[in-house]
């Protein structure tokens, strides 16, 4: 079994996604270059498998992400990617659509995106490390759901890298 590290792992945050439009071979390859190392798709670490072209236009005909002006894709879509892509590993497409609305709600999606990215990385570790991530005591309904879904996300990457030959 090869061992992850999860040490090295990063979600590119906002000002870190390209600040040109990309096109749809560009975006795949993005997102399959950062999170295929960590991410399993269907059970199997195949690259080409987590994120496709088909998928994209999925998620735009269902309406989780905008639809690309002129082919192009824009930070908003990129970033959305990014987060479909992390919680499809647990969730359905109506709950990830229904967690990115809500996460809109409370701040903008510069905001969500980076805090989504932080927390996500955080979970990841504390997971890894087996360190407690959720305070339960938290005063904020949002912030435990948010978290506590997270969590989740992390807990399957886990046991997918570490059973996995």
């Amino acid at each position: 079994m090869e061992k992850i590290s999860i040490e090295n792992f990063h979600i590119p945050r906002w000002d870190e996604l390209p600040s040109v439009e990309l096109y749809l071979d560009q975006v795949v390859k993005l997102i399959n270059t950062t999170l295929s190392p960590y991410i399993f798709f269907n059970n199997e670490k195949q690259e080409t498998e987590l994120l496709t072209k088909t998928m994209i236009n999925n998620y735009v005909k269902n309406e989780l992400i905008e639809a690309p002006i002129k082919k192009q894709y824009a930070k908003i879509q990129l970033s959305k990617l990014f987060v479909i892509c992390v919680l499809k590993q647990v969730y359905s497409m109506q709950d990830i659509k229904n967690l990115i609305s809500m996460a809109l709600e409370f701040a903008g999606i510069e905001a969500s995106y980076n805090q989504f990215c932080n927390l996500f990385e955080e979970a990841l570790l504390c997971t890894y490390t087996r360190k407690d991530f959720i305070d339960k005591n938290s005063s904020s309904d949002n912030m435990y759901l948010l978290k506590s879904v997270l969590l989740s996300c992390s807990y399957k990457i886990y046991v997918q890298n570490t059973t996995k030959k």
